[in-house]
């Protein structure tokens, strides 16, 4: 997937340019140095926690990650046909697939505050959870299929027309329920 190379690529470009090591960026972001090189190498699907730790520690948005072109002024996506998509594994210790696609509805907006996606989301296959956490908040409109939200000790299923928020500093899970994908409109928001 060319979208794991663009991330990481960006991430060693911002790393380089701060004159950090892979072990200085682990260190500040929490993450392990074999994490940091592999998300560089492409050789993974990472999740959204790590990359959200590692934008903290490089101290620039999440977005950034996901940038082309900066753009000042209003950003217009017609018909959610968003180019820029970035495959998510949904959990910090699977890497081996993507189980959410992100579509960028505000990537060329250079000073932005919000992360805005349409997701798709897959069903996960298993029965175990690993729930993950990173500051910031999360606002999920369910467009279409059947979500559950595994927030703290609590379960929330969500449906088409249905919208939580929610903070993330909370261990959650998000995945589908049933027989089919979900796609939802996400609005991610995270300080720095």
């Amino acid at each position: 997937m060319r979208e794991k190379n663009i991330i990481g690529a960006k991430i060693r470009n911002l790393r380089q340019e701060r004159e950090m090591s892979m072990e200085e960026l682990a260190r500040a972001s929490g993450n392990t140095r074999e994490l940091i090189e592999s998300i560089e190498n492409g050789e993974i699907v990472t999740s959204l926690t790590p990359l959200i730790k590692i934008a903290r520690a490089l101290g620039v948005r999440l977005g950034t990650f996901m940038d082309d072109a900066p753009q000042k002024g209003p950003v217009v996506v017609k018909k959610g046909k968003s180019h820029q998509v970035i495959y998510f594994s949904g959990e910090e210790g699977q890497t081996k697939e993507s189980a959410l696609e992100f579509y960028s509805l505000g990537s060329p907006k250079s000073d932005r505050h919000m992360e805005p996606f349409l997701v798709d989301v897959d069903i996960h296959k298993e029965d175990s959870y690993k729930l993950s956490s990173h500051e910031g908040e999360e606002f999920i409109y369910v467009l279409n299929g059947h979500l559950e939200l595994l927030y703290g000790h609590e379960k929330y299923q969500i449906k088409e027309g249905d919208s939580i928020y929610y903070d993330s500093v909370v261990p959650h899970h998000l995945h589908a329920l049933g027989e089919n994908k979900a796609k939802i409109l996400a609005v991610v928001y995270t300080p720095f």
